[in-house]
């Protein structure tokens, strides 16, 4: 049995693709995966399966909220073992780290990109873009900055979902659960 972290993009927000937490649990175990948990209304969910490709279990997801939400939303899905590594590799110092966002790629930027995105980089709110995550800290908080999850996806042309250190470490955590 294979543990995995599925994080979807977009939904509950701001009253947008509203999806209640017990129907998408009721949904993930309707798809034959078991041990499933939310955390918070913003998609997180651990699972266990059977299945070890990772794109089967995306299209099975997205073709099974796409049927019982009626909208589709990005999925990404990772194993304990890469969701440990990305929260490990944040370059940040822990009191930065404690109050950073993760942004999570669903594909590699452009290295181009990247490179000319980073110029932006400065004292007040500094970000670290890699193949998998963008790693953001702000003085001033993610809610007043300019640069969220949309900024991004817009400059570098990729699907991202943010979360905060805290919901990355509670994830990591109901992994190990498993």
């Amino acid at each position: 049995m294979n543990t995995y972290i599925a994080l979807l993009r977009g939904i509950n927000v701001s009253g947008q693709k509203k999806m209640p937490m017990s129907d998408l649990r009721d949904m993930f175990t309707s798809l034959g995966f078991q041990k499933v948990q939310t955390y918070i209304q913003s998609g997180n969910v651990v699972f266990e399966s059977f299945e070890e490709d990772i794109n089967a279990l995306k299209l099975a997801i997205d073709k099974s909220i796409k049927t019982e939400f009626g909208f589709h939303v990005p999925v990404l899905i990772l194993r304990p073992g890469e969701l440990h590594h990305i929260v490990h590799a944040c370059p940040f110092g822990q009191l930065e780290k404690a109050l950073s966002y993760f942004m999570l790629l669903y594909e590699a930027p452009d290295t181009v990109l990247a490179h000319n995105l980073m110029r932006l980089t400065n004292e007040k709110e500094r970000f670290v873009i890699t193949r998998e995550c963008i790693y953001f800290y702000s003085e001033m908080g993610y809610g007043k900055s300019k640069f969220n999850n949309n900024f991004f996806e817009r400059q570098l042309n990729v699907t991202a979902t943010t979360r905060n250190y805290k919901t990355m470490l509670k994830l990591l955590s109901l992994t190990l659960d498993k």
